[in-house]
């Protein structure tokens, strides 16, 4: 089957890359509010599965489709990407000295019709950060295509992150273990090997 990843992300492309998968990049633009109701993991399932609705029509029956969204929790609130610096700033304001949860929700849908969904969690431990280094942050890495304003692969990451309890590739917007396990199942491995 052949692989079409629905993302802009540059961290989800190395990500599959580095996992030796052959993709093709599809981006169509989606809506990304959700309903209110949801909680946490809820609404990156949504969210992987309503950008995946936007492309049922465009898909062969040889190719299987990858999209994902990743989000920040800090209890029950949904810290999505910043929109402009103050909203980063509250942002990393708020994560640090506290732990807050990441859930990435992946969708696979394959052109014959099948459709996994599925999440996964990381729980992110964020140091004591000073308004210094919040601001640096923001001015040398750009977090405004970030959840929660931050990436773990970045300074604040390297510099912050004191441990995570689950997969780091989730932080970066992709579980991977888990990515792997599902096209394994839907049978779309064979012909990447």
């Amino acid at each position: 089957m052949k692989l079409i990843l629905a993302s802009n992300s540059p961290r989800r492309r190395q990500l599959l890359t580095d996992l030796g998968l052959a993709y093709e990049i599809r981006l169509l633009e989606v809506d990304e509010e959700f309903p209110p109701h949801l909680h946490r993991a809820e609404v990156a399932e949504y969210l992987a599965a309503r950008k995946a609705a936007a492309y049922v029509a465009s898909l062969a029956a040889d190719e299987i489709l990858l999209t994902a969204d990743t989000i920040v929790c800090l209890g029950p609130d949904v810290l999505n990407k910043p929109a402009n610096r103050a909203e980063a700033q509250y942002m990393l304001g708020r994560l640090q000295g506290r732990a807050h949860d990441v859930f990435t929700g992946v969708c696979l849908r394959t052109g014959d019709g099948r459709q996994v969904v599925f999440s996964d969690q990381t729980t992110v431990h964020f140091r004591s950060l000073t308004t210094a280094e919040i601001d640096y942050y923001i001015d040398t890495c750009q977090p405004y295509d970030k959840a929660g304003a931050y990436g773990a692969q970045d300074w604040l990451g390297m510099a912050a992150i004191d441990r995570l309890e689950g997969s780091y590739f989730n932080v970066m917007g992709l579980p991977t273990h888990r990515v792997w396990a599902e096209l394994e199942k839907l049978g779309a491995l064979a012909t990447q090997r």
